[in-house]
This record gives structure tokens, sequence and C-alpha cells, in this order.
């Protein structure tokens, strides 16, 4: 009977662990961490100067890191 986790080599078996992401932001998300009204994101986005947006279908979604970039990026 071989033991739970382990190959019949006797080395521990792969653990192999999902990728981890941080969930994209909806607009609404956005909104909240600039302080901003969401028509503001609409206006921004309008006119190619807000952070940078996916379109999802129907639906606007933020990599929260790259908001958070493109925030550095107006301080500096």
């Amino acid at each position: 009977m071989r033991s739970k986790g382990r190959r019949e080599t006797g080395r521990p078996a792969e653990v192999r662990t999902l990728p981890t992401f941080e969930r994209l932001w909806t607009i609404h998300d956005v909104s909240a961490f600039l302080v901003v009204p969401v028509g503001t994101l609409y206006q921004w986005r309008h006119r190619e100067m807000g952070p940078p947006a996916i379109r999802l279908g129907k639906h606007l979604r933020y990599d929260p890191t790259k908001v958070h970039a493109w925030v550095d990026e107006q301080v500096a």
C-alpha cells in the first residue's frame, strides 16, 4: 500500500499550486480607490487619460497593479 502524497519511487509527490491572481477591479472599485465619481472615470477613458481598462464583453475591468502604476505616474 502506498502512503499518501508519495510516488512509488519514495519521493514526495509534486505539489501543484494554482497561480494566484488578484481579482480585477470594477469601475466602482476604482472609483472608490481614487475617490472620484464613476462618471469621471468614463470621461477619462473617453479622453484616453485615465487608468487603463479592459473591456470584457460589456463590462470594464481594471488591473489593480496598472491602476497603482497609473497613480504613481500622476504623482511623479
